[in-house]
């Protein structure tokens, strides 16, 4: 958007009933040069037609991937070069994905840009997705497979290693996000995942600064994280795992000291609130407003641990957008992410906004 587009969207806020003629009187334009920019904020979405009506801040646009998910969970301890008897599950799967499920579970309404493969498994996965999701700028691409991703788990439900094949997201480019922009900017948040390309992610993190849009980054991956910027300006929350901290920062992490120091230096490359998941230590956090502290879970069963940080995440963001400070956020995120520890399931089936409540006050 350029200056004088946005002029023209400040006249229209005062008065959305002004006509082209005299936007063109305040502006310092002529009418065909107005009528030509006022056809293009319509274009991206920025004002809806007649009498230019400017859409509404809502729910969260969750930007990144979605792909199927299976797990194969061992019986026993694991032995190398041989086959070991395991129990298999497929599911709908991304962390993008994940997220606006959980947001969509638990009462915030989201939305979902991704891109899957022409083939059943697209279908099914934004069929599977659409019941608490709105899928509608979700793009089926042609001639290309839908991503996936394999997990091996121990017998305690913990991830051995993982292999994921999202050679899809590759295909997503700054057109394709600029195509969407209009959608995007009328979100109250953007989350974002580190699945596509690295050019998107800075176009993304730096239109949301720009726009002055809340954005939440979801590193995925260590290989990932590598493909952020080294400037996070923009960013108003950075959830990461010690992992990605570590690749991020080119530094090791030991101590809870390292810890702290760790999410300052991400503070210190422009995120606003930092936090570092630390599995069954919890996490900690530190703000640009010098918040800090380590938050522990409570003790749960563990069935599986796969989407606990995706469930972590969107409790952060409900509880953000609901107004808790940083420390209420983190926790909110800390009793999604228990409830799904609990569940055999990425994203639990029985997650809801009244289990939300209860388990919190409990835990709390």
């Amino acid at each position: 958007m350029n200056e004088k587009e946005k002029l023209l969207l400040t006249l229209i806020e005062g008065n959305p009933f002004m006509s082209q003629q005299e936007l063109a009187e305040k502006s310092g334009m002529s009418r065909s040069a107005v009528a030509g920019y006022i056809s293009n904020l319509i274009k991206e979405g920025r004002i809806l037609g007649r009498a230019y009506v400017l859409p509404g801040k809502k729910g969260v646009m969750c930007i990144g991937g979605a792909n199927i998910d299976r797990k194969l969970q061992l019986h026993d301890e694991f032995l190398p070069e041989t086959s070991n008897p395991a129990v298999s599950s497929q599911a709908s799967g991304g962390v993008a994905r994940n997220i606006a499920e959980n947001l969509g579970r638990i009462g915030l309404q989201s939305c979902l840009l991704t891109v899957v493969g022409d083939d059943t498994e697209g279908s099914w996965l934004l069929n599977q997705t659409r019941n608490f999701v709105d899928v509608s700028a979700s793009v089926s691409l042609f001639k290309h497979t839908t991503g996936t991703y394999s997990a091996i788990l121990n017998k305690q439900g913990e991830m051995m290693f993982a292999l994921a094949d999202m050679e899809l997201n590759e295909s997503v480019d700054i057109g394709f996000i600029e195509k969407r922009w209009g959608t995007i900017a009328s979100s109250e948040m953007v989350l974002l995942d580190t699945n596509f390309p690295a050019d998107v992610l800075s176009y993304i993190i730096k239109r949301c600064q720009s726009e002055g849009i809340p954005l939440t980054v979801v590193p995925v991956s260590a290989p990932k994280v590598k493909k952020l910027p080294p400037s996070l300006e923009g960013v108003t929350w950075f959830i990461c795992n010690k992992g990605e901290a570590e690749a991020y920062l080119g530094m090791t992490i030991d101590t809870e000291g390292d810890y702290f120091k760790a999410a300052k230096m991400i503070t210190q490359k422009g995120a606003e609130r930092v936090v570092i998941t630390r599995g069954d230590k919890g996490l900690v956090y530190y703000t640009v407003y010098k918040e800090a502290s380590a938050i522990l879970p409570p003790e749960v069963k563990v069935i599986d641990v796969t989407g606990a940080g995706d469930a972590l995440v969107a409790g952060i963001i409900y509880g953000y957008l609901k107004g808790s400070d940083t420390e209420g956020a983190c926790r909110i995120g800390i009793t999604c992410s228990s409830l799904t520890l609990q569940s055999a399931h990425t994203v639990s089936p029985t997650l809801t906004k009244g289990k939300l409540q209860q388990y919190f006050s409990l835990y709390y």
